[in-house]
């Protein structure tokens, strides 16, 4: 071999010794930084829910995730009304790293349009190929936009084709008695209107007060600016009021039916059986009276007040309350009662102002992957729970506080959906516990009667001419309900039905609607649900 060509395989030879040190260099910094990012990061995550409370820190499942992730959370809430504290962040570009808002608040369409959220699916592609793994296809379909991407990704999803492969789903709906009451005045029949009257009459009568407070015969849900779920679509669907009639959406509002039973509350009402409470009383205020036992009946959700009927059933299991037979239409039909739908209830989405996207998508990835949704529902094992013959069984100690301290058990588990912003109820549903008892009976009375109703969710944007309306059309009906309730005879309510129907009118309710069956038809065929009718 010529000297020369020694030579340049020598050099040859160092340069490549060089390169491969430099490699070597180049993965052990990147392995420190991805160490130290992992070691170090902290996404700030805003909840638009003013009554969310709970921290991160100690938990057995916050601090599991983090060891799992590196990833630790600094939750923020609204400081009074929710939206005008998003509209504020959105307004100053001060969105934090993460936000979890209700997929059919506004300010979700105008994050999207104003481009302060990344596409998860470009996050994925880059960084995170495992989101589409863990991710539900129905949901991904159902939320990705016309220009191909998707923002935001639901919890508590439930798609037509997860409601056709699951037994047993259950509604949040219920009409519910406190137990005591409703059994010492005979455990009457409450579905027709005379029945109900005289259920309350009696109730009122023989327990005047609750521990030296007035009795609240009546209870509901919350009044807000679209009106009061406890007296518009929980009623409307505990009398299976229907949402479509021959192919087009049906104004339920104005149904026969639901207007007779509403005159039946106008004059529980002259009679002095709705609490004026109940039209100002807010979710706190709300949640403290069922925690006292002070209402004797009630349109609400049993998934809120869970806490309260632990609570209530560890003291006195005699005044827990019950889900029952409520109000039923003149033919006696039974409930159709809301399961989940694929919509979900909340999404969430990653800010572009956020300085760690790659991992923010891996962070989203980890907690919607089985694992993530494992520690979310069910805890730490060996510390929250025990597997026994191949099931997962919560421990005794755990469980005891589970259903007497709900803050603390948060405060130092955090397992049983404390971190509830990806939950995924479906997949959990192979881990499910038998819950106390009260809650199971509301539970599974809903079973029989739980339907798919997803495809009637309507949804148009506020900054349109036809959102406007919309938006004016339900702002009227809140305005009208209260009214009707607290008309002072029969011939009073229906004058205020037909000011209603005028002015809803010109309002534009009659396009709204086109609107709405437009939507309605589009979404049974993106969920593949046949027929017309409810």
């Amino acid at each position: 071999m010529r000297k020369k060509d020694t030579v340049l395989i020598i050099v040859i030879f160092g340069i490549l010794l060089i390169c491969t040190g430099l490699f070597a260099w180049w993965v052990v910094v990147k392995r420190d930084q991805k160490k130290e990012t992992k070691e170090n990061i902290c996404f700030n995550w805003y909840i638009n829910y003013e009554w969310y409370n709970d921290e991160w820190k100690d938990s057995a499942v916050a601090q599991a995730i983090t060891e799992k992730t590196g990833v630790t959370v600094n939750y923020k809430t609204p400081v009074g009304n929710s939206s005008n504290t998003l509209d504020t962040l959105i307004a100053s570009n001060e969105l934090p790293d993460m936000i979890t808002l209700g997929y059919w608040e506004p300010q979700l369409k105008t994050l999207i349009d104003n481009d302060m959220v990344y596409p998860l699916n470009y996050l994925a592609d880059k960084y995170c190929p495992e989101f589409y793994q863990v991710a539900d296809p129905d949901s991904i379909k159902w939320y990705t936009c016309s220009n191909g991407n998707i923002y935001g990704y639901p919890n508590s999803s439930c798609s037509y084709n997860d409601y056709l492969n699951n037994k047993n789903l259950a509604s949040n709906q219920v009409f519910i008695v406190r137990k005591d009451i409703y059994e010492a005045i005979g455990s009457p029949d409450m579905t027709t209107p005379e029945g109900f009257m005289q259920a309350v009459r009696d109730a009122e009568k023989m327990y005047p007060t609750v521990d030296s407070e007035p009795l609240i015969p009546i209870g509901a849900n919350f009044f807000d600016d679209f009106g009061d779920t406890s007296f518009d679509s929980f009623l409307q669907n505990s009398l299976a009021i229907p949402y479509e009639k021959d192919g087009k959406y049906y104004d339920r509002n104005m149904d026969p039916e639901y207007l007779s039973w509403l005159k039946v509350f106008r004059q529980m009402n002259e009679e002095g059986y709705l609490s004026p409470e109940i039209f100002v009383d807010e979710r706190t205020q709300i949640t403290e009276k069922i925690l006292k036992g002070r209402y004797f009946c009630m349109f609400y959700q049993w998934t809120d007040m869970e806490d309260q009927l632990k609570e209530i059933y560890d003291k006195d299991p005699d005044r827990i309350y019950i889900a029952i037979d409520g109000p039923r239409n003149s033919n006696g039909n039974p409930p159709v009662l809301p399961t989940s739908t694929v919509q979900g209830w909340t999404v969430t989405l990653i800010s572009k102002n956020c300085k760690n996207p790659e991992k923010a998508i891996e962070f989203m990835t980890f907690l919607m992957s089985e694992e993530g949704q494992k520690l979310t529902y069910l805890g730490v094992e060996g510390v929250t729970y025990d597997t026994l013959n191949g099931k997962p069984v919560i421990r005794n100690e755990v469980k005891k506080i589970l259903e007497t301290d709900r803050k603390e058990y948060n405060r130092k588990y955090g397992a049983d959906n404390t971190y509830w912003m990806l939950q995924d109820n479906i997949l959990q549903l192979q881990w499910q516990q038998d819950p106390i008892p009260p809650v199971k009976q509301m539970k599974e009375y809903t079973y029989p009667y739980t339907a798919y109703l997803g495809q009637y969710s309507v949804s148009i944007p506020e900054d349109t001419v036809l959102g406007n309306k919309y938006e004016r059309l339900r702002n009227l009906w809140a305005e009208t309900l209260k009214r009707l309730l607290l008309s002072k005879s029969d011939e009073e309510f229906d004058s205020i039905v037909e000011e209603y129907k005028v002015k809803a009118n010109e309002l534009g309710i009659e396009k709204v609607y086109i609107e709405a069956t437009k939507q309605m038809k589009n979404s049974k065929i993106r969920m593949g649900i046949e027929g017309s009718d409810q």
